[in-house]
């Protein structure tokens, strides 16, 4: 009996845990596991505790900034009259302005598909392609891209650019230069067909040349800098056959049918692109808006309406217009606004002009140099990180955004001197 009962006890010393824990003492490798796990959880604990404490941070200098923005303007204005003026701007934008822009979206956009199904677009092509290497260092199909995003937006460049038939004929250098060369004709019917209709179709026209001269630079730029940085980037893009025929924008069926399609998608594009606007409109031109005009009261005095607000950019840009006025041709440095705007949406920089007309700042030589660097840059701000993060290239936004920004600004002075040049022959 006490045989079978010292058996049975060591089996369950053997079965117990607790025994075995404790009879067996831990090794030096699960005691360098377990060492491991602690510093693990301590490391996550340390980027946790890192994270939460950034955010706060990050909080708290934003509302600063945000209650300091609101509250100068506030004490300036008096509270009432600047929510007023908040909203009432931003309702007048909407009605007056981004309703005004969209009919033009939607029309430009119907008038863009029907070019683009019965063959104006591949005729286009064919006539620019003759300049697209001596001006640009880029093959005679990059015409296609450029005239593909003058008829709607900076992305149409990037379908074209991730199709092997239409990047078979670059190299790697050239094919991210199309970001910059693609966002510099960026909404560019748009925009003429706007100032046009608001009167000013001369300097709209000269405005179109002077965004080639930045398109120019821009695209020449980027190629020079990625090349130096990367020269590896001298190589083709693709060796995959294909065919420039298969780029076909074509649809089947009749005539008739054809054309009622292709109007009613393209109006419909066009819709998308004027709700695309509203956001940048309402919020970025509002905000503008209250730092470029001042009150409209005639003693001097705040009223609470639209397009009120304390004129700080103007009388920073009237500080040193001298630059302006010698660059640009500017009369006032309230016309500023507009490429500032221009940098993150131009639909939004366009919607600053109805104002500028109504308080008799614009001519045609503003409206020129307005369309020039809306166009060149129409948002690259907010488009390049995305355009070239989708061709694998996140390495070169920084290239991208830099080279796009000298090629506005040439873009505004080319147009401003060409304007000058032809008022003195005419």
């Amino acid at each position: 009996m006490d045989d079978k009962h010292g058996k049975r006890h060591g089996l369950l010393s053997v079965l117990n845990p607790l025994e075995v824990f404790k009879h067996h003492p831990r090794t030096q490798s699960s005691e360098a596991e377990l060492a491991n796990a602690d510093a693990s959880k301590k490391s996550r604990r340390g980027k946790d505790i890192k994270f939460t404490t950034t955010r706060s941070v990050e909080a708290v200098v934003f509302l600063v900034c945000f209650f300091l923005f609101f509250g100068v303007l506030a004490w300036k204005m008096t509270l009432p009259n600047m929510l007023n003026t908040f909203m009432q701007t931003a309702y007048k934008l909407l009605l007056d302005t981004v309703f005004y822009i969209m009919a033009i979206c939607v029309l430009m956009g119907a008038i863009s598909k029907l070019f683009t199904e019965f063959g104006v677009v591949r005729l286009l092509e064919n006539i620019l392609r003759p300049l697209m290497r001596p001006l640009y260092n880029l093959p005679g199909v990059a015409a296609l891209g450029a005239v593909m995003t003058f008829l709607s937006d900076n992305p149409a460049i990037i379908s074209l650019a991730k199709d092997n038939n239409f990047a078979r004929y670059f190299k790697k250098y050239q094919l991210v230069s199309l970001t910059n060369f693609g966002t510099a004709f960026g909404m560019g019917l748009v925009v003429i067909a706007f100032m046009t209709g608001k009167g000013y179709g001369y300097g709209a026209l000269v405005g179109l040349l002077g965004a080639v001269v930045g398109s120019v630079v821009s695209t020449r730029l980027m190629q020079r800098l990625t090349l130096r940085a990367y020269p590896e980037m001298d190589s083709p893009v693709t060796e995959e056959d294909g065919t420039e025929q298969n780029i076909s924008f074509k649809s089947e069926g009749p005539v008739f049918q054809r054309f009622l399609n292709a109007m009613l998608d393209g109006g419909k594009s066009g819709v998308g692109i004027g709700i695309a606007i509203i956001p940048g409109v309402l919020c970025i031109s509002t905000v503008v808006m209250m730092l470029t005009f001042g009150p409209r009261g005639d003693e001097g005095q705040y009223l609470g309406e639209a397009y009120e607000g304390v004129p700080v950019i103007t009388w920073l840009a009237n500080k040193i217009n001298f630059i302006f006025h010698w660059l640009f041709g500017f009369e006032s440095g309230a016309l500023v606004s507009f490429p500032i705007t221009a940098l993150g949406a131009v639909g939004a920089a366009i919607g600053l002009v109805p104002s500028f007309i109504a308080e008799g700042l614009i001519d045609n030589n503003a409206i020129a140099v307005f369309t020039a660097m809306g166009m060149c840059w129409s948002g690259y701000l907010s488009t390049h990180t995305a355009m070239l993060d989708s061709l694998g290239y996140r390495k070169l936004i920084g290239k991208a955004i830099g080279a796009h920004t000298i090629g506005g600004l040439c873009a505004g002075i080319a147009a401003h001197w060409i304007w000058v040049l032809l008022a003195l022959i005419f």
